[in-house]
């Protein structure tokens, strides 16, 4: 029995340390997806002003070393004033106010299998019966492997 129980034990550790060992021949992705706006036709740019009952077209670049799988935008009021970790320009607000009928745009969409460079080029249209103000659009992209990144700046609906 104890022959057993040692050989138990034994094999246990080594399994483990096999198990948990580097292994170089994997290929790992270390590296976040990037997006930008930040290029001639990015849409919109800092302080943009949007009008209700337009359409317009919200536009990144976004790239990963690997493979994108993902994408979202998500446009919420900003009425209290709150921010987000990688705003660029920050823009005048107006006084912090209540939402009544504020424009909450969230969507999610896919890449196609084996791209690593995509635009993001989604038409919105702006209701004409929502709040005007200080709002956020916020990009989001995420590569196969999970990574992802963010970016955002702040817009006017007017």
């Amino acid at each position: 029995m104890k022959f057993t129980l040692k050989y138990i034990c034994f094999l246990s550790f080594i399994i483990c340390i096999a198990a948990c060992s580097e292994d170089n021949s994997i290929d790992k992705d270390l590296d976040k997806p990037t997006i930008t706006i930040n290029y001639n036709e990015g849409f919109p740019q800092g302080c943009t002003e949007l009008s209700r009952g337009e359409t317009y077209s919200f536009r990144a670049q976004v790239t990963d070393n690997k493979e994108l799988a993902s994408y979202s935008i998500d446009i919420h009021h900003n009425f209290d004033h709150h921010t987000h970790d990688d705003q660029g320009v920050q823009c005048d607000l107006e006084a912090i106010k209540t939402s009544v009928n504020p424009l909450i745009f969230m969507e999610n969409y896919s890449v196609e299998d084996g791209v690593m460079t995509h635009e993001i080029n989604i038409s919105i249209t702006i209701p004409n019966d929502i709040d005007t103000g200080d709002y956020h659009c916020a990009y989001s992209v995420t590569d196969v492997t999970g990574w992802q990144s963010r970016t955002s700046v702040d817009i006017k609906i007017i």
